[in-house]
């Protein structure tokens, strides 16, 4: 069995065991369970077959996001992982969700954003969810307790991703965590390139975090994908779901599945 094949394999059981489990033992969980968040009915099914690549339970799970914190999550664009971390902290937590600047001069920025305050106002689930600005302080200083971004780093390479991750560690508190997932570039791999791609090193990724105060704490492996190449010709969106060639070669590109992410974990001191 190859790595990737038994990869695949303790992925299928892990999540078989969690399916029992909560029919087992489903009367009796809390409402605001991680694995009944990300089973729930409020999710879009598009959303939901995107599993398999992102493994939400076993991503949040390896962050250490609980269902009692303050969450911040940077730029969540449609709300993919906003469906989950909006249910799982609605009981007793916070989520603060930094989505594009509501006035910026950016047609695609404020079409985005003017959606995903639709999506919010769609449903009692999203009531308690707090939008503001990506570009604002986010919070009070020193009021919370995680920060998230999924696949947006390459989206910030300059001052923008100075600026986000400065704001993000004045907003934590002393303990609190930074929690990075971002499509992964080769090692070397040129800033004008990973713009060009939408890879970016771990590397690149560290050296940021770091110059702003964070403390690496752990990587994980969890969204990797070896058989992402990372040398197509419309960089990371050829892949799925965006498929940029559209049907060219579009079974191969399938087949490969989503990008290869790092999974990096900080900490403010």
């Amino acid at each position: 069995m190859t790595v990737t094949k038994a990869k695949l394999t303790k992925k299928f059981n892990i999540r078989n065991l969690f399916f029992v489990f909560l029919i087992t033992f489903g009367p009796f969980l809390s409402s605001n369970s991680l694995m009944q968040a990300i089973t729930s009915e409020y999710r879009d099914p598009k959303n939901i077959l995107r599993d398999e690549y992102r493994n939400p339970y076993e991503t949040l799970t390896f962050f250490g996001i609980e269902s009692s914190m303050k969450v911040v999550e940077l730029s969540p664009g449609g709300g993919w992982y906003t469906e989950i971390l909006a249910n799982y902290l609605n009981d007793s937590g916070e989520l603060i969700a930094a989505h594009f600047d509501e006035n910026s001069n950016n047609n695609y920025f404020k079409k985005s954003r003017k959606n995903y305050e639709k999506k919010m106002n769609s449903n009692q689930i999203y009531k308690n969810v707090k939008i503001v600005n990506l570009t604002s302080k986010l919070s009070t200083p020193q009021s919370v307790d995680a920060v998230l971004t999924f696949r947006n780093l390459h989206n910030w390479l300059g001052p923008n991703m100075d600026s986000i991750f400065a704001n993000s560690f004045t907003a934590l508190k002393s303990g609190g965590i930074l929690g990075v997932v971002e499509h992964r570039a080769a090692r070397g791999t040129s800033i004008e390139k990973m713009k060009k791609s939408g890879y970016v090193t771990e590397e690149h990724a560290i050296e940021i975090a770091k110059k702003h105060g964070f403390v690496l704490v752990s990587k994980s492996e969890i969204n990797s994908n070896p058989k992402d190449l990372k040398n197509y010709e419309k960089g990371v969106w050829t892949l799925p779901p965006s498929f940029r060639l559209k049907e060219k070669n579009k079974d191969k590109y399938l087949a490969i599945g989503e990008s290869d992410r790092m999974t990096l974990l900080f900490k403010k001191p």
